[in-house]
């Protein structure tokens, strides 16, 4: 079965198999399982949490999903990362899905293009499971998916207020919705906003913004990095939002150092080719190899689950997109 974000949201409370979301939008992955989070404590089911590093990390999973705790009648796995079952793993999947009932299995995967939907992975899931695609690929669905966010904070926009605020993040709803956070507060007394309100909210504060920080940390400028970075941090800019800014560069990055030919069916803007080419040619492909533990421990720390510093982690990973290194060792 194939489900959107908001037909995947009303569906969290009958979930059960196997559930594959996919997709470039944080706030809609964050939100969902937020929701599915909620339901199983509400629900006494255990939750655990792996993350795919190697085809092998999938027997783990399937092990745990095959054997409950004393203390459990249920359990839901959440398992993160972009490695797809082997044939082996692929055979406890359906096994998996044919015999258990009981548990449930989220796989959390980043977009995948057309080619790798075809896969036999995602063909079981869409046959057997629930495939949610975390999209919003038109005005109307991000328009939406955002008043939902702003009715949650009490306050509504007008039409014009609306397009300003869509045009101004580009296609970036956690940046939307942080400025409707940040528009909420400012403007408290009212419920009721106009684009007066989201200009002189958000406009004298976009000095820099995280596309800035992109481009500097593309054309390894660390300095005007480190500048914008602070600058961010300063103005309140949410540390999710930069770590996905981060990552999102750092997948691109990895994308197209195996796919060179590849740019622009990797959501690579025309107009930016040349920076990530650059930017290929200044960076060792060894410094990858370390990319994704970092990325892991800047967002264990943003939700506390580790006693890292998020700033210092998230700062670290800046100088490693423009090929240098803080710290020795």
């Amino acid at each position: 079965m194939k489900l959107d974000y908001l037909q995947a949201l009303k569906r969290v409370t009958e979930a059960q198999g196997a559930w594959v979301m996919h997709g470039q939008e944080p706030l809609l992955e964050q939100n969902l399982l937020d929701a599915l989070r909620r339901h199983w404590q509400s629900q006494e089911i255990e939750r655990q949490r792996y993350e795919i590093q190697s085809v092998q990390d999938w027997k783990n999973v399937f092990n745990a999903l095959n054997s409950l705790s004393l203390f459990s009648q249920q359990l839901a796995i959440e398992a993160h990362g972009n490695i797809k079952p082997d044939a082996a793993s692929l055979k406890l999947l359906k096994e998996y899905l044919q015999y258990n009932e009981q548990n449930l299995l989220v796989v959390v995967m980043p977009k995948q293009d057309t080619q790798s939907l075809k896969s036999s992975f995602f063909q079981t899931i869409e046959a057997n499971g629930v495939l949610v695609s975390l999209q919003a690929n038109y005005p109307q669905d991000r328009q939406r998916i955002l008043a939902t966010e702003a009715e949650k904070l009490g306050i509504t926009l007008n039409q014009d207020a609306w397009q300003w605020l869509l045009e101004h993040h580009e296609h970036n709803l956690l940046a939307a919705k942080n400025s409707l956070i940040r528009v909420s507060d400012t403007f408290s007394d009212l419920q009721h906003i106009g684009i007066d309100q989201l200009y002189a909210c958000l406009q004298d504060q976009s000095r820099y913004s995280t596309y800035d920080l992109n481009d500097s940390m593309l054309q390894g400028d660390l300095a005007q990095s480190v500048k914008i970075y602070q600058y961010l941090l300063a103005t309140g800019e949410a540390m999710s939002l930069i770590l996905w800014s981060i990552s999102k560069e750092m997948r691109l990055l990895m994308q197209l150092y195996e796919q060179p030919q590849n740019a622009l069916q990797l959501g690579i803007w025309k107009t930016r080719v040349s920076y990530y080419q650059q930017a290929l040619r200044r960076l060792s492909p060894q410094r990858f190899l370390g990319w994704s533990n970092l990325l892991l421990r800047i967002d264990a720390a943003i939700k506390g689950i580790s006693e890292e510093n998020a700033e210092h982690l998230c700062l670290q990973a800046v100088a490693e997109l423009c090929g240098k290194q803080l710290f020795d060792g």
